[in-house]
C-alpha cells in the first residue's frame, strides 16, 4: 500500500479502493500532489478497443493505494499540438457565440435562431443581416422565416434553402404534436393498497 502523499509516477499501474468499496485500476495520466488528484487511464467503458476513460481520483476519498507497476524511466514526450487548428476552432466557435448573440440583442424571434441552428448545421456560410438570415450570400431569408420568405436568384441555392426550411418546420411540428399526444395521454392510475 502506498503512504500518504506519495508521489505517483506517470505511466505507472495503480490499483484503488474508494471509501465506497470501488476498485479502480488503471495507468498514471497525472497526479497533482497539493490537491491530492490522481488520473488514471482506464480501459474504455463503452469497449472501444482504441478509446480508454479517464478517472479523476481525488486521493482524500481512497482508503488504499497500491502500485501495482512503479514506472522508473521517463515518460514519454506529450503529443504536439496543431496549435493553428486550435486556433481556428475557437474562433469559429467565439464567431458563432457572437452571431447567437446577434441574433438575440436584435430582438429575433425564437422560431428564427432555431432556423438559423439548423440551416448553419448543413450550410456554415450563413450569418445575420439585422433580422433577416443571409445564406451563402445569395439566399435572404427574412421574418416570420417561412418557406415563402426565401429570397434570391433561382438556382440550386434557393431550392436546397427552401428544403432545408420545408423539414425544418416538418420537424418543429411533428415534435410539437408528439409533445401534445403526450400530454393528453391519462395518467394511469395505481391501485391504492389497503
Amino acid at each position: 500500500m502506498a503512504a500518504p502523499g506519495e508521489y505517483f509516477s506517470v505511466g505507472s499501474q495503480v490499483s484503488c479502493r474508494t471509501c465506497q468499496e470501488q476498485r479502480l485500476q488503471g495507468e498514471v495520466v497525472a497526479f497533482d500532489y497539493p490537491s491530492k488528484m490522481l488520473a488514471l487511464k482506464c480501459p474504455s467503458s463503452s469497449g472501444k478497443p482504441n478509446h480508454a476513460d479517464i478517472l479523476l481520483v481525488n486521493l482524500q476519498y481512497v482508503s488504499e493505494v497500491e502500485i501495482i507497476n512503479d514506472r522508473t524511466e521517463t515518460p514519454p514526450p506529450l503529443a504536439s499540438l496543431n496549435v493553428s487548428k486550435l486556433a481556428n476552432k475557437a474562433r469559429t466557435e467565439k464567431e458563432e457565440k457572437l452571431s447567437q448573440a446577434y441574433a438575440i440583442s436584435a430582438g429575433v424571434s425564437l422560431e428564427g435562431q432555431q432556423l438559423f441552428q439548423t440551416i448553419h448545421k448543413t450550410i456554415k456560410d450563413c450569418k445575420w443581416q439585422e433580422k433577416n438570415i443571409v445564406v451563402m450570400e445569395e439566399v435572404v431569408i427574412a421574418p416570420p422565416y417561412q418557406v415563402e420568405n426565401c429570397k434570391g436568384k433561382e438556382g440550386s441555392a434557393l431550392s436546397h434553402v427552401r428544403k432545408i426550411v420545408e423539414k425544418h418546420f416538418r420537424d418543429v411540428e411533428s415534435q410539437k404534436v408528439m409533445q401534445r399526444s403526450q400530454a393528453q395521454q391519462p395518467q394511469k392510475e395505481t391501485p391504492l393498497s389497503s
